[in-house]
């Protein structure tokens, strides 16, 4: 992921310039490095310590979409339709 790639994504769900701490934002970056991730996995299946990374990054993702639907429900339901999150 570029730094540009990393900088839209900040300018879309941040609430203000350079906000890389908003929960939205964090949700936002680790579901790009997850489907990157999962994109190498499928090329390479025998690469376990990826593998390993991409469960902890989905553990990391789903902490986070608990606790935005525990504070911001329209926030959380906001971002999930928009990053097609089941």
């Amino acid at each position: 992921m570029t730094q540009a790639e990393i900088a839209e994504i900040v300018k879309k769900y941040g609430k203000k310039e350079g906000d890389t701490g908003c929960p939205a934002v964090q949700i936002a970056l680790l579901s790009k490095r997850i489907a990157e991730l999962t994109e190498h996995l499928k090329v390479h299946k025998q690469d376990k310590h990826s593998r390993r990374g991409l469960t902890l990054m989905l553990g990391k993702r789903k902490r986070m979409l608990d606790y935005l639907e525990k504070t911001n429900l329209a926030e959380f339901r906001e971002l999930k339709k928009q990053l097609k999150l089941r």
